[in-house]
């Protein structure tokens, strides 16, 4: 019995390698293994250092976290409290994305961060459709081909065997379920983009028009995998670093809104000044051209004064011509009336012979002839 027993294993006091040892001795020629209850509970005990070990407890504890935070964020979808500044009942992606951007489930956020960075990187160096298009073609031919050699061999195709007696069918309650997330994901982004575009909060629609900006001469020296990248990166990260240096940042967003208040004042008061002077003076010019054409007016009514006078009195004088002028006419008119009347010794005497005429002496002279080109030439009659 003892030529049977198993050469002893020296013990290096790590349970782990010492069961190890035992299951496996270390020694030039092998011996054939012969289990004993010693080196099962060995085993176990090494079994059980293993996964009750400090390494163990804190991959469990981690999983166990992460769980957690992943049941936090998904319990996070719920209409938030507050509402947009028209008065809208916002979605339950605002809580989300809030929840999920502001790193309070850390691990969460970070897994998010790294899938849509992988996706992107996915999406980029691997031809993802000619692989679904391969793994198609190549699942379809394998089932075929094993519906046909199971027809032909065993009268009865494996696929046949395989196919289950009723196909899988969504439920209407899933598929509803699906649409209403999908339609208030959809409203998430063009509520926000409305809140952007009419400046609901400033500081958020001043970061996108920079970050807009920066984009327009990026796009054309990065490939848009690679701005896809940066976006994500900013997008997690800011939340990150402004939450880690709240205060640092809050007292200098405050210190620069109270320099641009200040600012904004000072010119507003030079701006004030310089309206007043501009209103005097527009004053004291708008007065001295009043007067000025009021002074004209003036001397214009006193101009019209005078020339309707002096119309007036060209006018009397006229007509006191034009009368003394028919007064002179009426008493030459009248010392004419006033002449002896016309007597007959007045007129020459009527003659008493008659008027003796006497003809001219008629000439032959031939009559005038009209002439027509062509033709003979006709006189004219008398």
């Amino acid at each position: 019995m003892a030529d049977n027993a198993p050469p002893s294993v020296p013990t290096s006091g790590n349970p782990t390698v010492d069961a190890l040892k035992a299951i496996h001795p270390l020694s030039p020629i092998l011996p054939q293994f012969e289990p004993t209850d010693d080196t099962s509970v060995d085993a176990a005990s090494a079994y059980n250092t293993v996964t009750n070990g400090p390494v163990a407890q804190n991959v469990m504890e981690q999983s166990a976290k992460t769980k957690g935070e992943l049941s936090n964020l998904a319990a996070s979808r719920q209409p938030p409290t507050y509402t947009a500044a028209t008065g809208q009942q916002l979605t339950h992606y605002h809580s989300f994305f809030s929840e999920l951007l502001s790193w309070r489930n850390p691990r969460a956020s970070a897994i998010a961060y790294a899938s849509l960075v992988a996706l992107i990187f996915t999406f980029r160096y691997l031809d993802v459709l000619r692989w679904a298009l391969k793994l198609t073609w190549m699942a379809l031919g394998i089932t075929v081909a094993a519906e046909v050699a199971g027809k032909v061999v065993l009268n009865s195709g494996f696929a046949t065997q395989l196919r289950p007696r009723l196909y899988y069918t969504i439920p209407r309650e899933t598929l509803d379920a699906a649409i209403g997330d999908v339609h208030e994901l959809i409203n998430f982004f063009v509520i926000e983009a409305q809140r952007v575009l009419f400046a609901e909060n400033v500081y958020v629609s001043a970061a996108v028009a920079l970050s807009a900006f920066i984009s327009y001469y990026l796009v054309k020296i990065v490939p848009y995998w690679g701005l896809a990248v940066i976006a994500t990166t900013v997008l997690f990260f800011a939340p990150l670093i402004y939450n880690t240096n709240k205060e640092l940042i809050d007292a200098q967003i405050k210190r620069a809104g109270e320099i641009v208040s200040a600012q904004t004042a000072q010119l507003r008061s030079a701006a004030q000044k310089s309206t007043e002077q501009a209103t005097q003076v527009t004053k004291q010019y708008m007065g001295d051209y009043t007067a000025k054409a009021q002074s004209l007016i003036k001397k214009g009514a006193h101009q019209t004064q005078d020339y309707t006078a002096k119309a007036q009195s060209l006018g009397h004088d006229y007509t006191a011509k034009a009368q003394s002028l028919l007064g002179k006419g009426t008493q030459k008119t009248e010392k004419h009336d006033e002449k002896e009347p016309l007597k007959p010794t007045d007129f020459p005497a009527a003659p008493k012979d008659d008027i003796k005429t006497t003809e001219p002496e008629s000439k032959n002279e031939p009559e005038p002839a009209v002439k027509h080109p062509g033709g003979p030439s006709f006189p004219i009659a008398a």
